[in-house]
């Protein structure tokens, strides 16, 4: 498919443990801005909390549904999932990571060495994998007010790694039908790219391994997200799903965006997110996730639901 409307990543969304603990890793540990504070659409006393840059631009935005206390069990890691969500990160900076994340506690190894570019590995609170790959090719702007100096800081989502039982039907889909290409390989890996081949444009397709067939829960992705340019190049992507025999959903207004969702063939859930409205429909830039943000529906429950909710604040 050549004139794919996919420009790159939107977001990368997993289901996390503690909400505190939660911020305290992805804006306290990683240096990210929380963008948005709000709830799950479809559970509305659960907090969905949107991390990235400044704006929170799309290819920057990593979320999670922290469900502590709601009955939800521990996920395992394995086929039909993304299990690994990379950052980019500036080259030469990985020193620095390395020293940050031991100075907390947490454990870190060396990533798998691929493509020409280095990386590190460790788990987040809640035991999802978190890669930071080091690169030169990553020209975004991060969020420096946090406790990251710039030039350190995390540029946005790096990729994301699809574990698949065969690469095969994955691969014809994404490049057929979404319209990625090959950009490398190795031996039991692929990288595809977007509209382009740089951070926050590819996905990796990890395949051939012996592990289990992934259950979601804590400690897992949910969804990777894809974005497009408007609600119009969506509908024609779901339009062409449909024709193909793919199983899509409605459009679904998630309030700073509209959202489909269907599977690939090897498993992972993947979603199609529009550009705009973005994050500022209801708040100024400098207020990005001060408040809890509720969509104009769920206003008349604001007490029910703030009294089921935690008690967080930002680090």
């Amino acid at each position: 498919m050549t004139d794919s409307p996919i420009l790159g990543l939107h977001h990368v969304t997993a289901t996390v443990d503690d909400a505190q603990a939660d911020l305290n890793f992805a804006a306290g540990t990683l240096g990210l801005r929380l963008v948005k504070k709000t709830v799950n659409f479809d559970n509305h006393h659960v907090y969905h909390f949107y991390y990235g840059d400044e704006r929170g631009t799309p290819g920057t935005i990593w979320t999670t549904f922290p469900y502590k206390g709601h009955g939800v069990r521990a996920g395992a890691k394995g086929v039909g999932q993304i299990t690994v969500t990379s950052f980019s990160v500036p080259q030469g900076s990985l020193a620095f990571w390395e020293r940050r994340l031991r100075d907390q506690k947490i454990p870190v190894r060396e990533g798998v060495a691929r493509f020409g570019e280095e990386s590190i590995v460790f788990p987040d609170p809640s035991g999802l994998t978190i890669e930071l790959v080091s690169t030169d090719r990553d020209v975004r702007q991060p969020w420096t007010s946090g406790s990251v100096p710039a030039g350190s800081a995390v540029r946005g989502v790096h990729s994301v790694t699809l574990n698949v039982r065969a690469a095969g039907p994955t691969v014809e889909f994404m490049t057929n039908v979404l319209g990625f290409s090959i950009v490398n390989e190795m031996e039991g890996r692929l990288r595809l790219g977007v509209n382009g081949d740089r951070p926050g444009q590819t996905m990796e397709v990890v395949h051939g391994t012996d592990a289990g067939r992934a259950t979601n829960g804590l400690g897992t992705v949910h969804h990777v997200a894809m974005a497009v340019e408007n609600g119009d190049e969506q509908i024609r992507m779901q339009r062409r799903l449909l024709r193909l025999g793919y199983q899509v959903t409605e459009v679904r207004d998630r309030q700073y965006f509209t959202s489909i969702y269907f599977f690939e063939p090897g498993g992972v859930l993947f979603e199609i997110a529009t550009v705009p409205p973005g994050f500022m429909i209801d708040e100024t830039l400098p207020c990005l996730g001060r408040d809890l943000k509720l969509p104009p529906w769920e206003e008349p429950n604001r007490q029910d639901i703030e009294s089921g909710l935690a008690s967080v604040a930002l680090p």
